[in-house]
């Protein structure tokens, strides 16, 4: 019995490793002209500083709770900060009146979903969970 409780522990953790090194790419809805953007306007845009995209469309964020763990790899892989600092922009711009924070979302299915529907939607997901209703992006 021992044996098949560390076998199955085993299988789990040997599981969330994978998950946990499958890399985070930046999705956008279909219409939003393929290309790439910049490390800085993806890091401007998901700090809500940028309300558009390259191309002029009105960008519509959206990010995971805080404490998800696909939020936590996309802000520190993708943007390069804590998602405690990305809270911080955020306060700042909707506290003063001068912005608001972007949509969040509570699921990975719920992202997908939502930028998919959304002209201008932003958001990421792990690279293994994209289908072709969404676009794929590449910061430069």
């Amino acid at each position: 019995m021992m044996v098949l409780v560390s076998l199955a522990m085993l299988l789990l953790l040997s599981g969330q490793a994978a998950y946990a090194q499958e890399s985070v790419v930046l999705i956008a809805n279909p219409s939003t002209p393929p290309g790439s953007m910049t490390r800085e306007t993806v890091r401007a845009i998901f700090a809500m500083r940028q309300r558009t995209l390259p191309d002029g469309e009105a960008a519509h964020v959206f990010v995971l709770p805080d404490k998800h763990p696909l939020h936590e790899r996309f802000t520190k892989e993708i943007l390069g900060v804590y998602p405690h600092q990305l809270r911080l922009s955020w306060d700042r711009l909707v506290f003063s009146g001068t912005g608001q924070a972007p949509n969040e979302v509570g699921s990975v299915e719920e992202m997908r979903q939502r930028v998919a529907s959304t002209p201008g939607g932003l958001g990421y997901l792990d690279k293994g969970a994209v289908d072709d209703s969404v676009s794929v992006f590449s910061p430069e």
